[in-house]
């Protein structure tokens, strides 16, 4: 393999994770190049040197963070055809950790979260195929297959020892992002449970505000973020603006002038300073973070559950001329307080640990549900 397709290959990767002068980064590229050389010369089996320089390239982009990858052609073109039907998923939302596949959260009433699936939990083997080393678009595409078809997940969870398996039929994923009661033993708090910032979230949780105001005898509200593993950053923008009157909700700062942006509030309180209790765990992320985060540091809710994921960064899909693609970190989420999220997430004002297997809503087993009603009570 020739050294100018290896400085082709890596040189733009190479250059823009670490700082070298251009001898460095050139004594860089011709070491790599003898280890290729080594190895197609000296390791015991042969070796498919493309597929080897596609796992180099990716290894480089994870080593920037958890969430930039590469894609090769196939899984590219893969990731961007509409499946219309003919695929169906799991309901989880996966990120990387230290080289391994980490439930970031289940989504609710999906097969994942019916089978047990539990946010923090490590993926370590899809079906026969081990995940160590693999990249994360990797493992989402195990993952996928057509409807109706099972897949079997070997997980390591947290003080558990053994491996838990679980056997998961694929279906289409389908969520209904906002729903709504009235809960207490007075009737008079709002509950709505937000499990995504997808598109639209913002009219279906303003329509569900304002069929509550209707009921004027409403306390104050409690809103449900666990295990919600965020989505558009606008809708988490619009959510927010829904509650202050004025003030930043979160900015994002990249190396280009156009990633670094700003988001205020514009004036108008939907719910006229009632008091509001946010709900949050380690499977509430990203555009989550953002809503919980913003109305702690304006002081207009308080937080209540465990800490959240830290999922503050803003990926972008960039092509490449091979047809493959690459996921890339081009900016960071801060907080109004000037705090970024990634990796540390949002701390709760009351930390209150879930019991059981899992929360249920509205019921006497869930232990952050009670606590935030009798809140409003005290």
């Amino acid at each position: 393999m020739k050294k100018v397709i290896i400085a082709s290959a890596l040189l733009f990767f190479i250059s823009t994770s670490i700082s070298f002068s251009k001898n460095d980064l050139y004594e860089k590229i011709d070491l790599f190049g003898e280890v290729l050389e080594n190895i197609k010369k000296d390791y015991v089996d042969d070796v498919n040197q493309s597929e080897m320089m596609e796992s180099a390239i990716n290894g480089v982009l994870q080593s920037l963070d958890p969430y930039s990858a590469y894609m090769s052609p196939e899984l590219f073109k893969e990731m961007q055809t509409d499946t219309k039907g003919e695929f169906g998923g799991l309901g989880i939302e996966i990120g990387m950790e230290a080289g391994v596949v980490k439930v970031i959260s289940p989504i609710d009433d999906t097969p994942a979260a019916k089978a047990g699936i539990k946010s923090g939990d490590y993926i370590v083997k899809i079906g026969e195929e081990q995940v160590q080393g693999k990249s994360l678009l990797e493992a989402v595409k195990l993952m996928r297959g057509p409807v109706g078809t099972s897949i079997e997940l070997s997980i390591r969870r947290k003080n558990v020892k053994k491996p838990l398996e679980f056997k998961i039929v694929r279906k289409i994923i389908e969520v209904k992002s906002v729903s709504s009661k009235i809960i207490g033993k007075e009737k008079n708090l709002g509950y709505i449970r937000l499990k995504s910032f997808n598109e639209n979230s913002d009219k279906q949780f303003l329509k569900s505000v304002k069929e509550f105001e209707k009921k004027t005898r409403l306390k104050g509200y409690v809103f449900d973020l666990r295990n919600n593993p965020g989505g558009l950053l606008n809708q988490a923008v619009n959510i927010t603006d829904f509650f202050l009157d004025d003030g930043e909700i979160v900015s994002t700062k990249g190396r280009k002038v156009s990633e670094t942006r700003k988001f205020f509030a514009r004036k108008g309180d939907e719910i006229k300073g009632k008091p509001i209790v946010i709900l949050i765990n380690n499977g509430s992320a990203s555009a989550a973070e953002i809503f919980a985060g913003a109305l702690k540091d304006h002081k207009r809710a308080i937080i209540l559950g465990e800490n959240s994921y830290g999922k503050g960064s803003v990926q972008s899909i960039i092509p490449l001329r091979n047809g493959g693609g690459m996921r890339l970190t081009i900016s960071k989420y801060y907080l109004p307080s000037g705090k970024s999220i990634s990796e540390v997430g949002v701390t709760p004002d009351i930390l209150i640990e879930e019991e059981g297997e899992d929360f249920q809503i509205n019921s006497d087993k869930d232990n952050q549900l009670n606590y935030a009603i009798k809140l409003f009570n005290s």
